[in-house]
């Protein structure tokens, strides 16, 4: 596995080429675009070792030892895991640039490639991953600040993103009308809630259901 670059674009890009020197080409080029880098030989070399933090965009030649490139997708996604890609072949067809966008790639190069070309897909790969690890940061954030409701506040939040009145609220859980405020207030205050509307989004982001963004 080649060293790790600098850290200049705020990413890791993850390639992985079984030809030695256009792997090291790869690295160079990459590496010159400010990201760090890493350089694998094959499918089972790359699962050998964990995903690094923050943002990844994966590089993958088509065609490896032992494997596919898009086999690397498929793995992921059964991990859980569906990072943007670009795929690298000297031998293309449609089918297989066709299941490699279904798996997450979002570009398929022909050898020889455009080096502009690639490093504009990286950047864009990259956008992308950066934006879902925003996303992931986000709902681990709401998250911890469901888990600090009781379950009474739980089962009021769940019902005020629903679109449910207090007076409702009260009559479902049997209690005062003037209690469902004051938990309501506190649901607002833990989840750090500006607004309902807030409140609302927070729920859609975690999956509860019955909950409808604004």
């Amino acid at each position: 596995m080649d060293a790790e670059g600098v850290d200049g674009q705020g990413g890791t890009v993850l390639v992985v080429e079984d030809d030695a020197l256009v792997q090291r080409a790869l690295l160079r080029l990459i590496r010159t675009a400010g990201y760090r880098v890493r350089g694998f030989g094959s499918v089972e070399a790359f699962f050998a070792e964990p995903l690094p933090e923050g943002p990844i965009c994966l590089v993958l030649d088509l065609h490896l030892p032992g494997g596919h490139g898009i086999d690397i997708l498929d793995r992921l996604m059964e991990l859980g895991e569906q990072l943007p890609a670009v795929v690298l072949t000297g031998h293309g067809d449609i089918s297989s640039a066709v299941r490699s966008m279904k798996r997450g790639a979002i570009e398929f190069l022909e050898k020889p490639f455009d080096q502009k070309v690639l490093l504009a897909s990286i950047a864009a790969g990259m956008g992308q991953a950066r934006s879902t690890v925003d996303r992931r940061r986000r709902r681990r954030r709401v998250e911890a600040r469901l888990e600090l409701l009781t379950p009474r506040e739980k089962e009021v939040f769940e019902r005020v993103v629903s679109g449910w009145a207090n007076k409702r609220i009260a009559g479902e859980l049997g209690v005062a009308e003037h209690t469902v405020k004051v938990h309501r207030g506190r649901v607002m205050e833990k989840m750090e809630a500006e607004s309902l509307a807030d409140l609302v989004r927070m729920a859609v982001m975690l999956g509860i259901e019955g909950a409808q963004a604004p």
